[in-house]
């Protein structure tokens, strides 16, 4: 059980109303407030990596610190940024599938 207070989670949860009040234009994310985390907020955008950038560009993140991954055997792409914002630690994560794999080659390099 956690003994933090929901008073320490201010800080993502200002951030959070502020996002409210001055980006409410931008594509609704995932919202993720943690215990574990307190400092932080995160916006996740699944099948949208349209929203990433809208929100990537709106605060100010640039583009070559978002960082590139795959998980799910490559079948899902990953793009993460972090940065600070009004007291808060704010990560934008995006996944989106990839374009169908490749076929997978013997080591003669022949398709099977």
């Amino acid at each position: 059980m956690s003994t933090l207070s929901l008073g320490g989670l201010r800080a993502p949860l200002v951030v959070l109303r502020l996002f409210g009040a001055d980006f409410a234009h931008l594509p609704a994310p995932c919202v993720s407030v943690s215990t574990v985390y307190p400092d932080l907020l995160t916006l996740s955008f699944h099948d949208d990596l349209a929203g990433f950038e809208a929100w990537r560009e709106a605060l100010g993140m640039a583009p070559d610190s978002v960082s590139y991954d795959e998980q799910s055997s490559g079948s899902t792409r990953v793009l993460r940024v972090e940065s600070d914002y009004a007291g808060a630690r704010v990560e934008l994560v995006g996944f989106a599938k990839t374009s169908a794999a490749a076929p997978v080659c013997s080591r003669q390099g022949a398709a099977p």
